[in-house]
C-alpha cells in the first residue's frame, strides 16, 4: 500500500482508497480527491509539508497528514 505522501515529484498516480474518519475524509473528497481520480504530484516541500498536486485540472496543496490518508497506485 502506497500513500500520496510517498510519491516523488513529477509522477501521476490513481487514487485507490481514502482513509480517515468522517470529517477528514469528507474534506478530502470536497477537494475533488475521490476514488479513481488521477493525481499529479507537482512539488514536495523540502520538509515534505505541504505536497502540491494537480487534481481535475486545478492545483492543490495538501498537508502531509492529509496526503498520508490517500492510498494510491
Amino acid at each position: 500500500m502506497k500513500t500520496l505522501k510517498e510519491i516523488p515529484c513529477d509522477q501521476t498516480v490513481k487514487v485507490v482508497k481514502l482513509h480517515g474518519d468522517g470529517a477528514i475524509k469528507r474534506r478530502i473528497m470536497d477537494m475533488g480527491i475521490t476514488k479513481g481520480v488521477q493525481v499529479y504530484v507537482r512539488k514536495v516541500a523540502p520538509l515534505g509539508d505541504p505536497v502540491e498536486v494537480t487534481v481535475r485540472g486545478y492545483e492543490l496543496s495538501l498537508r502531509k497528514a492529509d496526503a498520508e490518508m490517500i492510498e494510491v497506485e
